[in-house]
């Protein structure tokens, strides 16, 4: 592909990066009044608003190799992004909790068949040497995503509760970039036999979906329970709970734009620095609370978050060449909204056997971290892949 058309592809690709983190979490604002609205609901139907669409993703990753198999990219990324911006919008239509739902499922679908392109077309439309940065610019695109949709969405619902839903019309940017410069290819069928080692894909990419399981569980304990443990410590003021959570998204952002130089300092040793930093910043929200432990911390939890996810990304994507879109990606996009999906019931869990300490969510994030450096050790030791 001539060099000139690959700056607008590459940017109708990372567009879609823009949208991916958006699937559940950007109408958790509004998520009190949705309740308010839906007095006769349960309290369960009504947070599967942001977790059902998790459910669908996973479901939908799984059939992903085999609908690549039969339609082209362009055609995939159009329907995905129909399905995303219809689904998220129409959901404020109804005063049915379960077509509401049924529009969330819709999301999950759509967000099933966009996260393996956005990266995975990265990799598969671009050399190795671009591949890294690209990454980096993807992770980047995504926090810059989350923190765009909360904020609209949060001011939305101070109007009304369906209006939130209307932060998935950012779609429509996506839908006229791919429209306009994303070629139809056909990216699935038969791996070339220099694209991808012997061996199943789960076998030789286990320790890249462990490892995203692993740091997306534990960053989704800081989201789900910051401002809860926040109110029973008093480590920082109620009021600076959204501006601290802001800054950690804004951090992440800049975790993503400093992947490349990051890997690059850290040489063998990049695998972990991420779970490193997770590990650090939740020790200090765990042991040392106050002000400047609960900055501290977030910052460091937030460039984890950044550098973390570019780094498992690019690393997989090696080991499976220009067919990483239909290979490992669904595996890893799939091991990421299971996290997000199993995460509260997850600690719930441990919340049962291990008593209700305020700072439980901490603990156990603490413990995921130190799994997590476990994981990784052995791209320390053999390099870029397990």
């Amino acid at each position: 592909m001539k060099q000139a058309k690959l700056k607008p592809l590459a940017a109708s690709i990372l567009s879609l990066s823009l949208l991916t983190v958006m699937a559940g979490a950007a109408v958790a604002p509004a998520l009190e009044v949705i309740r308010a609205h839906f007095s006769d609901a349960s309290r369960t139907s009504v947070q599967l608003i942001v977790s059902m669409p998790a459910v669908f993703i996973v479901i939908t990753n799984l059939c992903f190799n085999r609908l690549a198999e039969k339609f082209g990219s362009k055609t995939l990324v159009m329907a995905g992004l129909v399905l995303y911006t219809a689904g998220g919008c129409c959901a404020g239509l109804f005063d049915s909790i379960g077509l509401v739902l049924l529009m969330r499922a819709l999301v999950g679908v759509g967000v099933g068949i966009i996260m393996p392109l956005s990266t995975g077309l990265l990799t598969y439309y671009f050399p190795p040497e671009k591949r890294e940065g690209l990454m980096g610019l993807a992770s980047a695109a995504n926090q810059l995503g989350g923190v765009i949709a909360t904020l609209l969405a949060g001011l939305l619902a101070g109007i009304s509760w369906r209006l939130s839903f209307m932060v998935y019309l950012m779609g429509l940017i996506s839908i006229v970039l791919c429209m306009i410069f994303m070629p139809n290819d056909r990216i699935g069928g038969a791996a070339q036999p220099d694209e991808a080692p012997r061996g199943g894909v789960f076998r030789r990419n286990l320790t890249h979906i462990a490892a995203m399981f692993l740091l997306m569980s534990a960053f989704f304990i800081y989201p789900a329970n910051f401002a809860i443990v926040t109110a029973a410590e008093g480590d920082i003021p109620m009021k600076l709970c959204a501006p601290v959570m802001a800054g950690l998204d804004l951090v992440a952002f800049l975790g993503g734009l400093l992947f490349v130089w990051v890997k690059r300092v850290s040489g063998r040793g990049a695998a972990l620095v991420a779970p490193l930093m997770f590990l650090a910043g939740y020790c200090l929200l765990a042991f040392a609370g106050g002000m400047a432990g609960t900055l501290a911390g977030s910052a460091l939890i937030g460039f984890a978050n950044g550098v973390g996810i570019p780094y498992i990304i690019s690393t997989a994507s090696a080991n499976e060449g220009r067919r990483a879109a239909t290979t490992v990606m669904p595996l890893l996009s799939a091991s990421l909204y299971l996290a997000q999906f199993v995460s509260p019931f997850l600690l719930s869990a441990v919340a049962a056997f291990a008593g209700g300490s305020a700072r439980l969510p901490y603990y156990l994030a603490v413990a995921l971290s130190a799994l997590l450096c476990l994981v990784s050790l052995p791209h320390c030791h053999g390099g870029d892949t397990p």
